[in-house]
């Protein structure tokens, strides 16, 4: 069953000025360990990538506190959501996959819930769709 559904777009260009103006404060402050490793590690091979990795992410963290229904408010937060990929040699190698830490991993579990997202970026934009189901039979 449906739990929540949420989407966002990003303007990429709003990102860039962002890092600009906050360099890795920004970053530090949207990503997860493991995620700010590798924004750093694109960024230094080619700054663009690194630019679009922090605005797929920053989209993706958005589609997720609305379908979860709770905005940024705790225990969302922006550091506890991972956006990762599954592993190669595993089915769906590469697809983009929430990892949860801390309180909102506990919360989520708590209800049973399951979260499958989609990230893309375009130019200009980064998009994120995000579907959370209900594994209980009562929904919410």
């Amino acid at each position: 069953m449906i739990y929540g559904i949420g989407t966002d777009i990003c303007d990429i260009r709003r990102i860039r000025v962002s890092l600009a103006r906050h360099g890795e404060r920004l970053a530090r402050r949207i990503l997860s360990e493991g995620e700010f490793v590798t924004w750093q590690e694109r960024s230094a091979r080619w700054p663009e990538r690194g630019v679009r990795y922090l605005a797929t992410r920053f989209s993706a963290k958005e589609a997720f506190s609305k379908a979860i229904g709770l905005g940024l408010r705790q225990p969302m937060s922006w550091r506890l959501c991972e956006i990762s990929k599954v592993s190669w040699g595993q089915p769906q190698a590469g697809k983009p996959e929430i990892v949860l830490h801390g309180e909102l991993k506990t919360w989520f579990e708590a209800r049973g819930l399951c979260a499958h997202v989609s990230v893309s970026d375009e130019s200009d934009y980064a998009a994120s769709f995000c579907v959370v189901e209900s594994l209980n039979q009562t929904g919410h």
